[in-house]
């Protein structure tokens, strides 16, 4: 034991009534919602960057914790895994999430880089063999480095494509030795600053056939885990290719990869795009490409990823409701992509926060899966669109054309008048649930 944690019990559930803050109010892990436990609905993961590499930096100031692994060298790479496995236990974390960079220091060049993972991931496989955590995705971190400073997949420069290929592919042997469930690809510097030196058709077609590479990599190994991207606006770009769900699902239209990608959706991204989150987990739902997620919050009160944990009732249960009502996850998870603040220097604020978050989300999930069990929400989206499946109506919509559809309108004078979306209706009956 590295004693980091000294102190703090593992984690347990005590029911809403409790006041130990070192106890789960709402998330019993064995509790069943809709025929699933809870923890197989879930997934936690923990983001192994925010918990543990990160240093409490923000763009006006550095470094404000002291963490005894931080500095160089495979010892405290070590010590640091040593910590993310106290942690993933006392939380009895089903899942975890990392990026090399987050894992290992990084190497004089590739071939060090790539010795230092395997090193590390051999060390995680020794860890993983007494804890009940698993690896619920891997990534490559190609937008820190100053090498990526123009991207990865879509750089001017071949070499930095070849590199980040290189780089990915370890990654994805990692994901894979670790029993990881998928392998997400997020495009930080997959953008441009200003498109005065920008050739957008070329930076697309790098950006997909790094993508084809990855997928055709994945078939070759035999692995089944999915493969995942997380779309993101802006931030460190300007303008990021990945924008939101939309935007990708055309890109993997254009290049015949719809089948083959899903997405990896998080809740900070999707505000950023000016969406809500339901709104994206929605539309991948119905694209068929849900994946994974994100789970954060975004401060309103300013422009950029804050990346807080969630604490609001009505955004987390309608997410778990779009998700539950798509069938649930399959390979992916709940990730907590969410940092403590740089004010929060103590060891118990890493843990709480987690605590809090597994609580909501908790909360959460319930309030989802009784509004489902309810019905009421669905009936009422089905009453409306009722009339769509009359046998005229339905015909009209798959052999209709225009002239045969006015013809119709003038015999039978159909003259519409506007009904009601009864929104206010909805929104009452959702926060009688939350």
């Amino acid at each position: 034991m590295t004693e980091f944690f000294k102190n703090i019990p593992q984690i347990a559930y005590e029911g809403p009534e409790s006041g130990n803050e070192f106890a789960f109010k709402h998330y019993n892990p064995d509790e069943v919602v809709m025929g699933k436990r809870m923890e197989d609905h879930l997934r936690f993961a923990v983001a192994y960057w925010h918990s543990f590499a990160y240093e409490g930096g923000d763009p006006f100031g550095g470094r404000t914790f002291d963490r005894p692994w931080f500095g160089e060298g495979m010892a405290k790479a070590k010590m640091k895994a040593d910590v993310a496995f106290e942690m993933f236990d006392i939380l009895q974390a089903p899942f975890f999430c990392f990026h090399d960079l987050d894992v290992r220091p990084e190497g004089a060049d590739f071939a060090e880089s790539k010795r230092n993972l395997e090193e590390i991931v051999d060390y995680f496989a020794e860890k993983m063999e007494s804890s009940k955590t698993r690896l619920l995705w891997g990534t490559a971190n190609l937008f820190t480095h100053r090498r990526f400073m123009a991207g990865s997949a879509t750089n001017p420069d071949p070499d930095v494509f070849a590199y980040s290929a290189a780089t990915i592919k370890s990654c994805m042997d990692a994901t894979i030795k670790l029993g990881g469930e998928n392998y997400v690809l997020w495009g930080g510097r997959e953008g441009y600053e200003t498109l005065l030196n920008t050739d957008l058709t070329r930076e697309a077609d790098q950006a997909a056939r790094m993508l084809e590479m990855v997928v055709e990599y994945k078939h070759k190994m035999g692995w089944k885990g999915a493969i995942l991207v997380e779309p993101k606006p802006q931030e460190p770009s300007k303008h990021q290719y990945d924008f939101d769900v939309a935007t990708v699902y055309g890109f993997l239209k254009r290049y015949g990869l719809e089948g083959e990608v899903k997405m990896n959706i998080e809740q900070g991204h999707a505000i950023l795009a000016g969406h809500s989150f339901e709104h994206e987990l929605a539309l991948a739902a119905s694209l068929g490409i849900l994946g994974s997620i994100d789970m954060n919050r975004n401060d309103y009160q300013s422009g950029w990823d804050t990346d807080q944990f969630p604490n609001a009732p009505h955004e987390v249960a309608l997410a778990y409701y779009e998700v539950l009502k798509a069938g649930g996850f399959t390979t992916g998870g709940t990730n907590f992509d969410a940092r403590i603040r740089r004010q929060s220097l103590d060891p118990e604020d890493l843990i709480l926060a987690h605590v809090g978050g597994m609580d909501m989300c908790a909360r959460g999930l319930k309030a989802a899966a009784a509004m489902l069990e309810d019905g009421r929400l669905e009936a009422n989206r089905a009453a409306r669109y009722a009339d769509w499946d009359k046998a005229e109506n339905a015909t009209m919509l798959k052999t209709g054309d225009l002239e045969s559809i006015q013809a119709r309108v003038l015999s039978e004078g159909i003259n519409p008048e506007p009904r009601s979306g009864r929104q206010e209706r909805l929104e009452n009956l959702v926060s009688s649930f939350v």
